[in-house]
Order: structure tokens, then sequence, then C-alpha cells
């Protein structure tokens, strides 16, 4: 179709970060103006530099902002626009504001109101799912929801029951019960959950697939009747019931499969009346038989994986199916090509069960983008990832002929990725992308726990080399800016004030401590002729040299140790030295003076400091020892950085001296 026949010129989009602006992209390349709306903590987000307009609507937290259905409709008045994309999350299933949408005049990207509704409880889908003849997991979905009916029903289907909320989603309000004994426990439990989450503690109960896979199915529907699938995304390996690396097509589903997949999926669109982007969730047990689990009534995050295999853009679709346009292919013209991958860049500690993190990314640097390889950020480097939102830094996704081409793809592109600030799961995704089960696509949902000994290694010291290349890296940066210096200088420069350590007639050696986490590693450095060191930790002895180079804006250290060539990127901040290599990466530390240390410990005993960056919600603190508190440095509802010392207090020893 051609563009010039596209008769929406102005939208808005009602969300922030990558979603804003991925469809602005899109937009763009049709000629369409994009309107953003954005809240006082992302009034310098990289979504409203894109936009052509953009307008505040209030303060940081989403109640007050992205999710104010009035605020946003207001804009979309004063800005003319004449549809509203909701991306994913805020109120993109929200059956409320598409109706509000429709009221207005507004077009709302997306499907009815009425499918919205259908699909967003449970026990409604699950009946309209199973009269449609889709494959529907055995369960009671009925309204009598007594302790003594939910647990007849769990008896009646067979141990281990999954216990879920009707409203539920993103693992919320969601328990398993294996056996009678324990299922009341685990239904109070969801129903707490449940009612905290979605202000409804209606449950359904559902037979438990052990060990199942995470299927799920791309559809579109248009204005005229029409459904097509574009085959189906694997999303199996979660972390607290949230997916973190996709795949399309599924590893191991034969073509047979794969078609029933799809048939049944259109079939779930069909029974809704359909229109605009969705997908059908199902999970797949060991045998390959599938049952129909929920359906998500807006564009996936996981979208781009399915463009890359179909060679499509969704969010253009989006836009010509909801200006009323027929599906721009049929599904006999829509054809599987080659494999792709999205793994899931977030600011987390999966070392500290996948805890949120917020914090400035001080430095962030990217494999470049090309043909075969998508960068889905919301952020750049110098901005903040904010503690009121998703802690999803970005989406890396690559395509190549074949699974073991691009799992390569991605794993190289990983290594390419590196982010300094802030506490991230790249090196968790390297570990998880190479593992042997997975490389061989034995996935499911189970799978992080089941392998968590492999996935989570007891961590080792870093390498004598490593250290050296730090150690020099250090060295290196001290002698540009010596070297800076000397050449700002209108003085004659001394030789005795150089810090390349060369002396006339005397062979220099220097003292150099490293942290290797708490360790302190103590270097023995020697100056040679020609710009070598001779480096000794405890009774190993290296020769090493080498130079910064700075690339594309890049800094790189080069580095030969023993006669091992290496190249490495090298980033010093924050007293901290930072080294990203083709295999790996290294942190190593820089003692705080003593004079500073101490005066930065306080408060820093266990118990008494922020464990992420968050809002205090409430005061529980555990003191390490007795003691007095002298100040408690933050009330309810401030905003506190991880590591920030919540409280100080003296301990009774230090009072008594």
């Amino acid at each position: 179709l051609a563009w010039k026949c596209f008769w929406v010129k102005h939208i808005l989009i009602a969300n922030r970060g990558e979603i804003a602006c991925r469809v602005m992209r899109t937009a763009k390349k049709m000629g369409v103006k994009s309107v953003a709306v954005y809240s006082e903590a992302d009034r310098n987000s990289m979504h409203v530099a894109m936009a052509d307009e953009a307008f505040c609507i209030g303060p940081a937290p989403s109640q007050q902002s992205y999710l104010a259905m009035e605020k946003i409709i207001q804009v979309a008045r004063v800005s003319a626009a004449q549809a509203v994309h909701p991306g994913y999350g805020f109120l993109s299933e929200n059956t409320e504001f598409a109706e509000l949408c429709k009221q207005e005049g507004i077009i709302f990207i997306g499907p009815p109101s009425s499918a919205i509704r259908d699909m967003g409880i449970k026990s409604t889908s699950k009946a309209i799912m199973s009269a449609a003849g889709v494959p529907v997991v055995e369960g009671y979905h009925g309204e009598d929801q007594s302790d003594e009916c939910l647990k007849d029903h769990a008896k009646r289907i067979g141990y281990p029951v999954m216990i879920k909320a009707v409203r539920g989603g993103g693992g919320k309000g969601m328990r398993i019960a294996h056996s009678e004994k324990e299922f009341l426990d685990q239904l109070e439990s969801a129903r707490r959950e449940a009612k905290k989450s979605f202000n409804d503690d209606a449950m359904l109960i559902e037979k438990f697939v052990d060990n199942p896979r995470h299927v799920e199915v791309q559809v579109f529907g248009d204005q005229h009747g029409n459904a097509v699938h574009l085959f189906e995304r694997d999303c199996s390996v979660q972390r607290r019931h949230q997916k973190i690396i996709e795949e399309a097509p599924g590893p191991g589903i034969n073509s047979e499969v794969r078609k029933r997949l799809g048939e049944a999926a259109v079939k779930a669109a069909k029974a809704v009346n359909y229109v605009g982007a969705g997908t059908v969730e199902f999970i797949m047990d060991s045998r390959h038989n599938f049952y129909f689990m929920e359906m998500n009534t807006r564009l996936q995050v996981e979208h781009p994986v399915t463009e890359m295999i179909t060679g499509t853009d969704l969010v253009e679709w989006q836009l010509r199916v909801a200006a009323g346009e027929k599906l721009p292919l049929m599904q006999e013209e829509i054809l599987l090509r080659g494999h792709a991958f999205e793994a899931r860049i977030y600011a987390e500690d999966p070392n500290n069960n996948f805890m949120p993190g917020a914090g400035p990314l001080l430095h962030l640097s990217t494999p470049p983008p090309d043909s075969f390889t998508r960068i889905e950020t919301g952020v750049r480097q110098g901005d903040e990832v904010s503690v009121h939102y998703d802690p999803m830094i970005a989406k890396l996704v690559v395509w190549a002929e074949d699974r073991q081409a691009a799992l390569r793809k991605l794993r190289y592109s990983l290594h390419r990725y590196n982010i300094v600030g802030l506490s991230t799961n790249i090196d968790f995704l390297l570990s998880l992308s190479g593992h042997p089960q997975f490389e061989a696509g034995n996935v499911h949902t189970n799978f992080i726990p089941q392998h968590h000994d492999e996935l989570f290694p007891t961590k080792k010291a870093t390498p004598p080399e490593v250290m050296c290349q730090a150690a020099l890296g250090l060295i290196l940066k001290e002698k540009m800016q010596t070297d800076a210096f000397r050449d700002q200088s209108d003085d004659k420069f001394s030789p005795f004030a150089s810090s390349t350590g060369r002396r006339i007639n005397i062979c220099y050696t220097r003292k150099l401590s490293l942290l290797d986490g708490e360790n302190v590693v103590d270097i023995a450095v020697s100056y040679n002729q020609g710009g070598s060191y001779n480096m000794q930790i405890q009774d190993k002895t290296f020769l090493i040299s080498g130079e910064i180079v700075n690339e594309d804006d890049t800094v790189y250290l080069r580095s030969s140790v023993n006669g091992t060539v290496c190249k490495s990127r090298l980033v010093i901040l924050d007293n901290t030295i930072y080294l990203f290599f083709p295999e790996g990466s290294a942190q190593v530390g820089l003692p705080v003076p003593k004079y500073l240390s101490a005066v930065s410990s306080v408060g820093m005993q266990s118990g008494a400091v922020a464990p992420m960056t968050g809002t205090v919600e409430k005061h529980t603190i555990r003191a390490p020892k007795a003691g007095v508190i002298k100040k408690v440095n933050f009330q309810e509802g401030a905003q506190a950085n991880r590591h920030a010392p919540l409280v100080e207090f003296v301990d009774e020893e230090a009072e008594s001296k």
C-alpha cells in the first residue's frame, strides 16, 4: 500500500521510554507527526526529544501522569491528534480508556473495548476460547469463590494445581499448590496479592503443567473480518514470571505443530472479532500439546523478533488497520525466514533475586545497529533509569539464517553492550544464553531454578593478568592527564614530576593497591625502558605493555601480558576501573583513603542502608548491634538511592568510650 493513501497525520503516544520511541520511528517513516506526553521525571527523556510535540501531564507517579486518562485526552484535543497509540503497559489494555477515546472521536490504536474486556477477565476468556474450539487447560473458572468449592475443584482436577487471579497479569496473584494440605494457605496468599494489585480477589483453578513452555502466537485482525497469524515466539525463560529472552520461531517446534498453533490463535482472534495486534499465549507440555493461557490485547514487548522473521513493521500495520485499511498481507503471503532472539537488558541485580535498580547511565556503549541487529531503547548515556517506572534499559534484537547463528550473534552483541553506573543483567544474559541446555533449545519456565548453580556460579578471584591490565589502564590514564597538564603549563616540565616512572639512572618501582571485590591486591610495578612494565603480584611477575586508543568515541586499552595481546574497552569512574573484554568483563576497585572511607561508612552497617533505589514506604530497619539512633535520614514518601544510609546511630561500645 502506498503511504500517500494513509490519512492519519497526527498521533499521540500515551506511553514513555523505548515503546514510545519505537512508535515514533515508524510514524516518522510514514510521514505522521507524533505527540509525546511525559511526567515531570521524564522531562529530559529520549522520547520527549524525538517527538514533534510534547506535553507534561503531571508528577512522576504514573497514577498522576501516564495513567491519568483525562489528562491524556486533553492533550489529544489540544494537539488535534487523530489517534492514540497506547504502547504496552499503562493504559494499553484499559477498557475505559478505549471507550473514552471512542467517545471523543479519537482512534484508539488497538482492539475494540469489548475484546479488551473479554480477554482481560481470565474466566471469561477461557469460556470464549473453549466455545471456539481452542484447546484450554482443564480447570475451574466459575463464580462460586468459596474455599470449599475451590478446594473441591482442585481435588477433582488433580494436584499440583495453579491458583490464579481472574484479573491477574505479570505473575501477580499466582500460586502453585502441590497438595491438598497447602491449598488453603496458597489460596489465601494469592487472594491477598490479587486484591492489592487488581482490587479483585476472584480466583480460578487450573491443572499445573510441570516444566511447561510458554509459547505465544502473534495475531493481527482488521475491520474487514480478516485475521492472520505471524508465527510463534518462545518466551519460556523467565524470572519472577516475567520474560528475559524471547525467540522466534520456537525451538524444536515442527511445521505441523506450528500450523496448529497458528490456526488456534486465529480462531481465538476471530472469536472476539479482534482488530489490530494481539498475542495469544499458550502453555505447552513436553509432548508439544498446547493449551490457551491468555490473550494480550496489545503490542507485546517482544514483537521485534516477529518482525525480524517476517520482514514486517507491526507498528505500521497497527496504524493502517486502525485507520480502516485491510491487512497488508494475507496468511499465504506471510513467510517465515531465519531465526531471531530478543534479550531484555534491565537495571537489576541478578545475584540479589533480580532486585530492580535505578540510577544514572554514566557510560553506555552498544553494538552498532545494522539490518540484523536492533537496539530498542528509550535512554542515552547520561540519562537516569527512573525509580518510578519499569527498569528495562533496552531490548537487544538479533537475526540470522538459523538458530545457532542467531545465538552466536546474540552473545557477540551482549559482550559489546557495556554499561557503567548501575547493576545490570548483561552478565547473567551471557551466562544464560551460553548454557548448554539453552543452546540445545531445551527451554521451559522452570529453567532458571533448575540450572541455578550453573547460572549463578561462585564468584572467582579476578585473574592476576586482568589485575595487571587494570593497573596498566590506570597508569596510562595518569600519564595522559600528566601530559595534558604539561602541555598547558608555561613552566619547563621537570622529568622528576613525570608519572611515567622514568628516572635518570634509577630503576623506579611503585606499589599499587587495587581491590578485587573486598580483597586488596598489592602490585609492585617496575618501569622499564621503552615503556613496558614488570608487575609482580605475590610470587608471579608479568611483563606488560600497551596503550590507550580512542576509536569511534570509545576508549580502548590495547595491552600485551607476557606476550598475549588483548584489546578491551576501558572506563574509569567513581574509584572503579571497568574492563570489557570480548569474552567477559571485570571491575577493579581503587581503595578509598581511610579519612574518606571513615566518613562514607557512616550508616553503612548491615540493615541500615537502602538495598535498592526506591521510595521509602515504611521503615523496618534492623540494627546490627545495640546503640542509639542519632538521625533518621529519610521519611515515608522520600526517595533513597541504593546504599544510601537510612539512619545514623552510635553503638553502645562507641558511646561508652
